[in-house]
């Protein structure tokens, strides 16, 4: 990076904060100025490897861009985990494994010591100091997780919730957070996890850990939660409290190779499922039962919460709060007036949390207030290219192009291209941060479409029939499609289609006719806008303002005027196995590499018929890992 090249603009009463999450999974860096959350972004969108874990270099180094500064101005940096007390759990776990540990140490002890202790030197390797004071402070996991969801939360005060795998020792806790300050009040530790038994189940189905999660969750309306007995009986205990302990004698996740083992195995009749294989019943069963156990520890954690807390709000993080069905049930349940969750809830979010985090508690950082809106921007904190760098690439590569100064023209063309079944690459603003592309970094479609579920992920996305879409509708007419009774901008509660919508069919009876054969219901018509309506008659829904993101609003506006609907498919712009896109060249790559029909890059639209012969440099298929 040049420092040269970037306008130092910082201010003597500033504070700058750098926060980091690496060496784990999504890694990420954020940066706040004065509290105010400058930016933030994922290290996978910039190296192109999903999930990337390494220590966030490009990422560290657009956050300073785009706040104006060098490494040696950044007041603090921040890790947003301690690795002394992930030491602690590790050297516990050697302990307790004792002649069956050598695994664990072969395959964890470099990561755990080598790199999570050595972070500080990582860090100087890359960058020669660790900001002004040179030195590197540390936050616990689950404080960087409850910081993330409390302080850009509207709310002065608020219950906080976090579940996620494992941090250092702790897997769920309850918190509180007023004004500055948060305590955590209750945990439950390391090896009692729900987000690690939601990954075991995850794996056992046949994908992967830390990324099949959503097909494992987006797989459960599809079966029947015919093993939830079982799994409270011989599985997971869980109090009144939501408080839960696992029965480890079906588990090897904390031997380090395997999530699962044979008795684990037994208990639902075979093996597990071969990745790529086929779906049977049982997978379905499977994830249904697992769902229902998530969705009622979640809802008794926080009763919980409201009980010990006498709060009327609830915030949320940590990898387990992006269970958007959950979620939906949690908002339904009406525990708390008002929830909000961390759109970047898992390890990501963390780097955001931890900085926010020693502004307000360790640099004196002013009196935290809330706002009627949240504070992270619509979540749009990436990097952006405006018109003149995109034309520059675009002319670069003699790529075929129409500018359309005027983007009110562009919205009413794009928008009846969308009615006519075309698939569109959406690339405007900034980029999101978190998993889920909200307008920015988007692939359209129209909902209207009985077809375009099976298309879209067959031949744009590239992966399995059975996975759901989300809609994005206009904020004003989310009643007129949905029972939900609050605003979702990220993307992360589940609702109802409205009951006159609907198309009933009978799903079991559809199921048995096939043989299980997924397929046929995933083509059944199920609403009238059956591309976004899932077979439980759900939707994961975004809703869209024009104060939060005024492009995409006004393309929303467009098509309803067009259909009378004002509400479309919104899914990320990224194929299986690849991180959503960040810039125009990403863009332009994945669209020449599916069926998409057009890519819009701000004010720029590309045809596909009029671009040239595209010869690609690499097999992606193979290069990028599938999911």
């Amino acid at each position: 990076m040049d420092n040269k090249a970037i306008k130092k603009t910082r201010k003597s009463d500033e504070q700058i904060v750098l926060g980091i999450s690496a060496l784990y999974h999504d890694s990420a860096a954020a940066i706040i100025r004065n509290g105010e959350i400058i930016a933030c972004a994922q290290e996978e969108r910039f190296t192109r490897k999903k999930h990337d874990n390494s220590l966030p270099v490009n990422a560290i180094n657009y956050c300073m861009k785009e706040a104006g500064v060098i490494i040696t101005q950044v007041d603090y940096i921040v890790y947003y985990d301690n690795p002394l007390l992930t030491l602690d759990r590790y050297i516990h776990n050697v302990m307790a494994l004792r002649e069956n540990a050598k695994y664990l140490i072969d395959t964890k002890l470099e990561n755990v010591v080598c790199n999570s202790l050595a972070i500080d030197r990582l860090i100087k390797e890359k960058f020669g100091v660790i900001g002004k004071a040179n030195k590197l402070l540390t936050c616990e996991h689950h404080i960087s997780h409850a910081a993330s969801a409390f302080y850009p939360s509207p709310f002065q005060s608020a219950a906080i919730l976090t579940i996620d795998g494992v941090g250092e020792w702790a897997t769920t806790t309850i918190g509180y957070g007023n004004g500055k300050k948060i305590e955590i009040i209750e945990e439950i530790d390391y090896p009692h996890s729900l987000g690690l038994l939601y990954s075991a189940f995850t794996a056992f189905c046949g994908f992967k850990v830390n990324s099949g999660e959503y097909k494992f969750m987006g797989l459960a309306p599809y079966g029947e939660p015919a093993y939830y007995d079982l799994l409270k009986k011989e599985i997971i205990d869980i109090k009144p409290d939501g408080s839960y302990r696992l029965n480890l004698e079906y588990f090897d996740f904390y031997k380090g190779k395997y999530m699962t083992n044979d008795k684990f195995a037994d208990l639902f009749g075979e093996s597990a499922r071969e990745m790529e294989s086929k779906i049977t019943r049982r997978e379905m069963n499977i994830a249904a039962s697992v769902q229902k156990l998530t969705e009622e520890i979640i809802i008794l954690l926080s009763k919980h919460a409201k009980e010990i807390t006498g709060e009327k709000n609830l915030v949320l993080a940590g990898g387990v709060a992006l269970n958007c069905v959950a979620n939906g049930k949690l908002l339904k349940e009406k525990v708390f007036d008002k929830i909000w969750i961390q759109p970047a809830a898992g390890d990501a979010g963390g780097a955001l949390g931890c900085a926010l985090y020693a502004y307000y508690n360790y640099s004196g950082g002013a009196k935290r207030t809330a706002g009627k809106k949240d504070l992270l921007k619509g979540s749009y904190l990436g990097p952006g290219f405006d018109s003149v760098e995109i034309k520059s690439y675009l002319d670069k590569n003699r790529l075929c192009y129409e500018e359309y100064k005027n983007k009110d023209t562009l919205y009413k063309i794009i928008a009846k291209a969308l009615s006519m079944q075309k698939v569109v690459g959406w690339f405007q603003g900034r980029m999101e941060f978190g998993p889920r592309a909200l307008g920015n970094r988007s692939i359209l479609a129209d909902a209207r479409s009985e077809k375009m579920q099976s298309k879209l992920n067959l031949k744009i996305k590239y992966r399995e029939s059975f996975r759901p879409f989300a809609p994005s509708v206009l904020r004003e007419k989310a009643d007129d499609f949905f029972e939900l009774e609050d605003e979702s901008p990220y993307m992360l509660f589940v609702a109802p289609v409205k009951e006159d919508r609907l198309l009933k069919f009978d799903k079991n009876e559809l199921l048995q006719r096939h043989h299980d054969d997924m397929l046929p219901l995933v083509s059944v018509k199920r609403s009238d806008i059956p591309a976004i309506t899932h077979v439980d008659y759900s939707a994961r829904i975004q809703t869209v303002s024009e104060e939060t993101n005024y492009d995409y609003y006004h393309l929303l506006l467009e098509f309803e005027k067009i259909t009378g609907y004002g509400v479309i498919i919104n899914t990320s712009f990224n194929v299986r196995g690849e991180p959503i896109v960040c810039t125009p060249e990403d863009a332009y790559r994945c669209f020449m590499r599916t069926e998409m029909d057009i890519l819009v890059l701000e004010n720029y639209i590309l045809y596909k018929e009029n671009q040239p012969q595209y010869e690609d440099k690499e097999d992606w298929r193979d290069t990028y890992e599938l999911d």
